[in-house]
């Protein structure tokens, strides 16, 4: 009778409507080039170190050949830099746990935020990371 009243939509088609424009949304930005991960260059990896780190200016910062990751090297210690998406967030490394495998290493923290990183090396890298992360000469 015309008193401003909605017709109801059934569950199961705002679903598929909800999901649908997700993927559609989702498409668009990759076919656009947007979903794309840039690179970390020693100029990301030493931003992306000094914005969680700032009393901690990096003396050497060596990017993996994958542009996923970044060695940080500091007067305090070492730490790591990776990519997250668009961004990066870096940890200091105390103890770290590392575990070979098949493109890397795997490195376990006792960071609830970041309790595992798996990076992704060289054969040369891993043996020259692992050194600076442990110590142990190469």
């Amino acid at each position: 009778n015309g008193q401003g009243r909605a017709a109801a939509v059934p569950l199961s088609v705002l679903l598929i409507l909800v999901a649908g424009g997700i993927a559609g949304i989702a498409l668009v930005l990759h076919l656009l080039g947007l979903s794309r991960i840039p690179p970390l260059t020693e100029a990301r990896a030493r931003a992306g170190w000094l914005r969680e780190y700032p009393d901690a200016v990096p003396a050497r910062i060596t990017v993996a050949a994958s542009g996923r990751a970044a060695l940080v090297q500091t007067a305090q210690g070492a730490g790591l830099v990776w990519a997250v998406g668009a961004d990066t967030t870096a940890r200091r490394l105390v103890a770290p746990r590392l575990t070979d495998t098949a493109q890397g290493l795997r490195v376990r923290l006792r960071d609830p935020a970041a309790p595992r990183i798996t990076l992704r090396l060289t054969d040369t890298e891993r043996q020259t990371w692992r050194a600076a992360l442990t110590g142990e000469p190469t």
